[in-house]
């Protein structure tokens, strides 16, 4: 009798990921799920806390993936190993801070290590040839599955009947008339078969899944390596970048304002961080200093406060400044005019 064979399959919580999963379990393959988390991934809780995604499913797309399919997920954590991936690309960087194609040779290795480690014998993954500009073209597939290690050992099963048989194929683990051909932007083929294998209910095609790609949020990632002189950051710096409105007035200092109450209550678990500021006689947001502010600056933030406080029509409003041991001290400013904001400031 043939040996069993197992497969580990990179889950993004996306479309294509599970349809390539459940493309190989249908040919009889133990599939084990493993998901990566960078810090810049789209899933997660600002879906949770904004008040415009109450409509959206509280999930994690990448555990309901796994539910759907059942299959085990592995949830690696490497936001520190992520780090030098993001700052020093080999492959650069796509249309705004995302170094898609060093960072799919990246996770393709990390999850061959895996595979090694854990007795499987191949990978797989949703990607589809021209699906995306910077790491989904047929010339970059191969540079890929050669720098991560991974070699033919890696398995496109949505697009594979476009590139050259791999091992799988050669061995005939899987048979390669069961595998498909996509190719191009489009989901339409993608959400045919799901309709086929009764799958429902998933994630937006398209939608992407990771903040470096989206340009307002690169910005505010660009800024606040400028602020503070070089590439580093630490994981609460970039889940802060998903949340509130940043508005820099000067080099050395930016505040975080809250845009409503479910960021006003994350904000709250970093106030011991950062100089807070929050309106005392009327609602208003809650919001992070974030830099060396002076007492001009503590001012002036207290007058954007103001501003987007429900007393902005008030000649004056109170304001409590905390600092970064909590200790708060009241004072009165006139909120600040939405023309006395440049433009420039935000982020």
């Amino acid at each position: 009798m043939s040996q069993p064979r197992k497969a580990v399959a990179l889950v993004s919580g996306g479309l294509d990921s599970m349809l390539a999963a459940k493309v190989i379990q249908e040919q009889g393959i133990h599939v084990e799920g493993i998901n990566f988390f960078t810090g810049f991934c789209v899933e997660g809780h600002t879906h949770a806390i904004r008040q415009k995604d109450l409509n959206r499913p509280k999930r994690n797309n990448a555990l309901w993936v796994a539910e759907q399919l059942g299959m085990k997920l592995h949830i690696v954590d490497i936001v520190e190993e992520y780090k030098d991936v993001l700052v020093n690309p080999k492959h650069g960087y796509g249309a705004h801070m995302n170094p898609c194609l060093d960072c799919k040779v990246f996770m393709v290795r990390k999850a061959h290590q895996w595979m090694e480690a854990h007795g499987f014998d191949f990978i797989i993954t949703g990607e589809v040839i021209g699906q995306r500009p910077m790491s989904q073209r047929k010339d970059t597939m191969p540079v890929v599955a050669h720098e991560s290690g991974a070699e033919d050992r890696l398995l496109r099963p949505l697009c594979a009947l476009n590139l050259p048989p791999t091992l799988p194929e050669r061995e005939g683990w899987v048979d390669r008339e069961r595998l498909h051909g996509f190719s191009g932007r489009s989901r339409k083929p993608q959400m045919e078969l799901a309709a086929k294998f009764g799958l429902s209910d998933y994630a937006q095609p398209s939608g992407g899944c990771c903040f470096l790609t989206d340009e307002q949020y690169s910005r505010k990632l660009v800024d606040l390596w400028r602020a503070r002189g070089d590439r580093s950051y630490e994981l609460d710096d970039i889940l802060l970048l998903k949340v509130g409105r940043h508005v820099r007035p000067a080099p050395h200092f930016k505040l975080i304002i809250g845009r409503e109450d479910g960021e006003n209550q994350f904000m709250q678990g970093y106030r011991k961080q950062f100089f807070a500021l929050r309106t005392v006689d009327c609602p208003g947001p809650l919001v992070l200093v974030d830099g060396t502010p002076g007492e001009d600056d503590l001012v002036l933030g207290a007058r954007i406060a103001a501003r987007y406080s429900k007393g902005r029509a008030l000649d004056q409003v109170k304001i409590a400044v905390a600092d970064h041991g909590g200790a708060e001290r009241i004072i009165e400013v006139a909120p600040l005019p939405p023309h006395e904001i440049p433009e420039a400031w935000y982020l």
